[in-house]
């Protein structure tokens, strides 16, 4: 697996990292304990060092169900992995979001107890959705957590883009922060302003949804029905085909050479992307993981290939 420096970190992660929410919340369906401990431990295998987690990944009745799992995966290699996990908001009470010192503290200390480790490596704002919603306290926070060692790094978790790009350019101009993780895949390119200007800072930039919401696995057809509830069970009929449509587009514009799958395409497009250090996976099972793992493999994207990408692309899809 290649790596790439993490911002200013000093850090050196995997091109590809794995993601736990799919392991932790039952979202897109559920994983069995024993496969998600071979997952994690295949993924450590073939070198991937890097792992996101959050207290969010539960359910209502347990907070960071995945960040149990990625402990129990991890085992007696706990010291090889990068962990990424996050504060503010938790399975059991998502709204309204906690920005604050006492929560920051509390929530490190419940994510050390569930992932049996004694740091974390970076510690990301769960989404706020506005400015308004952090306090002032919870920088102090953030500082004594960093000066008793339990966090090394902070960063900002990116959603509703539009409402809170300001702020993160904000804390990453002023240096409170060492990453941004962000959507961003051949369906969602309107990120690529903020990791230009993370770039700039020296910023980590960590991109997630590289799947499109499943829509680049390669297995949702027009004629597909999603459970009730799930994420994908908000679009309409024509939404859908107009996504399959597109991601049909895709394939026949990435798909070449060493890249032989849509997936395969999206992280490998991902990656070649200027400012990004590393796509997060959110595999279920180890074949899907090897698609991330191929696409690090491969080769990167000729610029007239990209440029074909570009011209195919006429709107933005709305993330998860």
């Amino acid at each position: 697996m290649r790596r790439r420096a993490f911002g200013e970190t000093g850090l050196d992660c995997s091109e590809i990292g794995l993601g736990t929410w799919a392991l932790g919340s039952g979202v897109y369906g559920e994983v069995e304990r024993t496969e998600a401990h071979n997952l994690i431990g295949q993924a450590l295998d073939t070198g991937i060092n890097f792992f996101d987690t959050a207290p969010l990944y539960g359910n209502k009745y347990e907070d960071g169900v995945a960040e149990i799992v990625l402990g129990e995966g991890l085992g007696t290699r706990k010291d090889q992995a990068i962990i990424s996990t996050k504060f503010g908001r938790t399975a059991r009470q998502v709204m309204p979001p906690r920005f604050n010192a006492d929560e920051a503290k509390k929530s490190c200390d419940d994510s050390l107890k569930r992932l049996g480790r004694d740091w974390i490596d970076l510690f990301f704002f769960h989404s706020p959705f506005e400015s308004d919603e952090i306090e002032d306290d919870v920088w102090q926070g953030l500082t004594e957590l960093k000066q008793n060692g339990k966090i090394r790094f902070i960063g900002h978790s990116v959603s509703m883009y539009d409402d809170t790009k300001d702020l993160s350019e904000q804390w990453m101009s002023e240096r409170k922060i060492d990453a941004v993780q962000i959507v961003l895949s051949p369906f969602n390119r309107e990120t690529r302003p903020l990791i230009a200007t993370a770039a700039g800072l020296g910023r980590a930039v960590v991109a997630r949804e590289c799947m499109a919401n499943g829509f680049l696995s390669g297995g949702i057809r027009k004629d597909t029905v999603f459970p009730k509830g799930s994420l994908n069970a908000r679009y309409s009929r024509e939404e859908i085909a107009e996504r399959v449509d597109y991601a049909s587009a895709l394939s026949e514009c990435l798909i070449s050479g060493e890249i032989a799958s849509l997936p395969q395409a999206a992280y490998r497009w991902t990656l070649d992307q200027p400012g990004v250090s590393l796509a997060l996976a959110g595999p279920r099972s180890v074949a899907e993981l090897m698609d991330g793992i191929a696409a690090s493999r491969a080769e990167a994207y000729s610029g007239e290939t990209l440029a074909a990408a570009e011209v195919i692309h006429k709107k933005e899809f709305s993330p998860a």
